[in-house]
């Protein structure tokens, strides 16, 4: 090419690619380049490289690389011809096309890993829902909807338009009034994305706010099993339609965003099961007896549970003194940890409830509580505790009956400690049990107070290697005559976590039962639960 951009020579290839679209002068492109110094002389031989091409641009229907080398041969010159450039043109347009479509599957792949981590950050459905809509609206439509599936005819809908705010709507609405909307509510057998008409398209799905729409295509979240729901996707005016690599990262992102959606739900159902299996599970939340003053503290051996094999319960006496008429305090240990033991002890706490009417007879309780734990597939056992206490006078009366459990401990009000003298056959494991029960009397500020093994066999100490102990219990416990029992409870529960530092230890359940300081002396001032006369 000549100074002037005029195409003076081409060779014999160049000839029968571009001989036809030249017509003797070179594109703008490369007449605007002719400026540009050679960089080096032309390459005698195919295994020389080129210079580092100085311009790009397109010639008919190819692109082309061009490389420049000065044109200073006399031949030229004895010729007439003004020195120009020799361009050496490289097309480049199947490595264009594919250099664009690794850009583009490298941007599918940033996409596609960026709502994974995104999805996968919660376990929240709405969260899920959110961040869904908010993707989609942003990397793949100019507005989303993701429908998922309620009840009845009422569906939770998350919708994000082109400004990015998500909006969540409790929507009745009918799936067969979008075209393929019902197919991908369903979920199996898998279907393909579906386009419908814009103009088709409900008020509910083709908001105003959008304007005119130009595209809208349904897809199916398949989720693990069952239905997680539809995408929709709304592309409005100016905006072209979806492309097929479009159409597929939108598939993969469904996809991804379907297990995210279908993971939330399991969990969301799995969390309600538990939480309403729990409830029957944990301790009473409040510890209140008519007749006695009482406290109560569990503490499970994981710091991240909130059951285990300690329980206690309560059972107030009835108003009809035939049905039971003392009320009944249960303290219990379930041999083993964790789910299983959880397990037992809700079976242990129903059977015991049912049977509470029978409470007057200590034995008979347990020998029916001990067939019903025989009948069973569990290898576990229990042992347990139960105290029928009636208000007599100014004192209280308790029978303590212990099945395999320790007794309890009397801390009456000037510290001296006694052991009632009742004894048992553990529960879950002979046919045949044997039970002794001891009566006790409780003066004002005296206390009973029944615990499981986690206090006193707590691991710990000064070299982490020693139990508490039932003496080292006694004797703490001496310093704490006529304390309230919710002090004497918290008491008991702060020296076995001291004693046990940061170390494993088991279950603790601690219930402390005392006679009334104070007590009503009128009907009167039984209708007035605020005063009390000493």
């Amino acid at each position: 090419m000549d100074g002037t951009g005029a195409v003076t020579r081409l060779n014999k290839v160049a000839r029968s690619v571009l001989g036809g679209v030249l017509k003797g002068r070179a594109p703008e492109w490369l007449a605007e380049a002719r400026h540009v110094s050679a960089a080096g002389p032309v390459p005698a031989r195919a295994d020389r490289a080129l210079p580092e091409p100085v311009a790009h641009g397109p010639i008919g229907d190819r692109f082309f690389a061009a490389h420049a080398v000065p044109d200073a041969s006399p031949a030229d010159a004895s010729r007439g011809h003004s020195a120009g450039t020799v361009w050496w043109l490289s097309d480049i347009t199947e490595s264009r096309r594919l250099a664009r479509e690794l850009a583009a599957e490298r941007e599918r792949t940033s996409f596609l890993a960026d709502a994974s981590s995104q999805l996968l950050a919660s376990l929240n459905l709405e969260r899920c829902m959110e961040v869904t809509a908010r993707l989609a609206a942003r990397r793949l439509a100019d507005a989303a909807l993701v429908i998922a599936p309620g009840s009845g005819r009422s569906h939770p809908v998350a919708y994000c338009g082109p400004d990015g705010e998500v909006e969540h709507q409790m929507l009745r609405v009918d799936p067969a009034e979008v075209p393929g909307l019902a197919e991908a509510m369903r979920g199996f057998p898998p279907v393909p994305s579906r386009w419908i008409d814009p103009a088709a398209a409900p008020a509910w799905v083709a908001r105003e706010d959008l304007g005119e729409l130009t595209a809208v295509v349904v897809t199916a979240l398949p989720g693990h099993g069952f239905p997680a729901g539809a995408l929709v996707l709304l592309r409005r005016g100016g905006r072209r339609a979806f492309s097929e690599g479009e159409e597929m990262v939108t598939r993969q992102f469904a996809a991804r965003a379907g297990a995210a959606m279908s993971a939330a739900r399991v969990y969301a159902e799995q969390a309600s099961i538990t939480d309403t299996l729990m409830r029957e599970l944990l301790p009473p939340r409040r510890a209140e007896l008519p007749d006695a003053e009482l406290a109560a503290r569990y503490r499970p051996s994981g710091d991240g549970e909130r059951v285990g094999g300690d329980f206690y319960d309560l059972y107030p006496a009835a108003d009809d003194p035939a049905a039971a008429p003392e009320s009944l305090v249960v303290l219990g240990d379930v041999c083993g940890k964790g789910l299983e033991a959880a397990v037992l002890t809700g079976k242990i706490r129903n059977t015991l409830h049912a049977l509470v009417p029978l409470s007057g007879d200590h034995q008979r309780v347990l020998e029916l509580l001990n067939g019903t734990l025989l009948s069973g597939h569990s290898t576990l056992f229990v042992t347990l505790v139960l105290a029928s206490l009636r208000r007599e006078g100014e004192r209280l009366r308790l029978r303590l009956t212990s099945a395999g459990h320790t007794a309890p401990l009397i801390v009456r009000a000037g510290g001296e400690i006694e052991s009632a003298d009742t004894r048992g056959s553990l529960i879950g494991v002979l046919d045949d049990i044997t039970s002794t029960t001891a009566t006790v009397l409780l003066d004002p500020g005296d206390t009973c107070l029944l615990y499981t093994d986690g206090i006193t066999e707590a691991v710990g100490g000064p070299l982490g290697d020693e139990m508490f102990g039932d003496d080292r219990l006694r004797e703490e416990l001496r310093g704490c005559g006529g304390m309230p029992p919710e002090a004497l409870v918290e008491r008991v529960h702060m020296l076995a976590a001291e004693w046990v530092g940061s170390g494993v230890h088991d279950d603790m359940a601690v219930v402390a039962v005392t006679a009334p300081r104070r007590f009503r002396t009128s009907a009167a001032e039984d209708r007035e639960p605020g005063r009390f006369t000493t």
